[in-house]
């Protein structure tokens, strides 16, 4: 078993440090918001460690589920502080694959390894230890902590060098940006029309346009429950790094994900940024 260290225990991370502990590799855990933390660790017995330098210096894996650029940035260089020679650092955050190569840069001056994991499956994959992950970086390192990641992940793939698991991240936020404009808006038009969703649900979701989203989020969407699962705020933050990425690259042309990253901030203006993503519902039903 490695010693492996959590830093970041939000939704997904909290799930994710549930499954080491149940795997038998979680060792230290840290939270900028310690009650998260001192929660977690009342649940699996797990030691909160004093801060992230004293949690790196204690593991041989650390796992970081952070929320932003800067965080992963400031995270690296905290870690950077305690981190012993040939540690590996897996950051699952959502960030550029700018921010992955210079994370990379400033664990390599303490010769310690990194890879970019992002992953998807949401909450829910999180907590049953289901995601998807793609992984960046050196493939020799992955093979080496693929066994621990296998507790939080069912499908981890090689991408390829550093910064090539967040381009596959953005892949999939552009997708899902898609998939829920499609899906919101044809359950409007279905509304429109008058017919019974329910039974339009029970038929689509079994052929061509079926989808997960469709499947966890149809039904909830109808009935005008947005309860959090992925926020708004969250993916137009993505989204935004996905037009960062295209506007670098000349051939990329993203436009669905310029109008969803529109709907998303008009959403946001409106108060409703720490809905799921299925909210953008709201934009589209015709009511009255």
């Amino acid at each position: 078993m490695m010693k492996t260290g959590v830093i970041g225990l939000g939704a997904m991370g909290a799930g994710m440090a549930a499954n080491l502990h149940k795997a038998g590799h979680l060792h230290r855990i840290w939270n900028r918001t310690a009650a998260k933390a001192e929660a977690l660790a009342g649940e699996t017995g797990v030691t909160v460690a004093d801060s992230v330098a004293d949690l790196a210096g204690e593991c041989e894996l650390i796992i970081t589920c952070v929320s932003r650029d800067e965080d992963v940035i400031a995270v690296a260089e905290q870690i950077a502080d305690g981190i012993q020679p040939g540690a590996v650092v897996v950051d699952t955050s959502t960030t550029s694959s700018a921010t992955a190569q210079r994370a990379a840069e400033i664990l390599a001056e303490k010769d310690a390894r990194f890879l970019d994991c992002p992953v998807s499956g949401g909450v829910e994959g999180a907590k049953k230890g289901t995601l998807s992950m793609m992984a960046g970086g050196a493939e020799s390192v992955l093979e080496q902590v693929r066994p621990v990641l296998s507790a939080m992940a069912a499908n981890i793939v090689y991408i390829g060098d550093t910064g090539s698991g967040q381009a596959c991240k953005a892949v999939n936020q552009i997708m899902c940006a898609g998939i829920n404009e499609a899906v919101t808006e044809a359950l409007a038009f279905g509304e429109d029309m008058g017919l019974n969703m329910d039974r339009v649900l029970d038929v689509v979701t079994k052929g061509a346009a079926g989808n997960w989203f469709l499947d966890h989020r149809g039904r909830t969407m109808l009935a005008g429950e947005f309860d959090v699962g992925f926020k708004v705020n969250l993916h137009h933050k993505d989204l935004r790094i996905c037009l960062e990425m295209a506007a670098q690259n000349p051939r990329a042309q993203i436009p669905l994900t310029e109008m969803t990253v529109s709907h998303y901030e008009k959403l946001m203006a409106e108060g409703h940024g720490d809905e799921d993503i299925s909210s953008l519902y709201r934009l589209k039903r015709h009511t009255g």
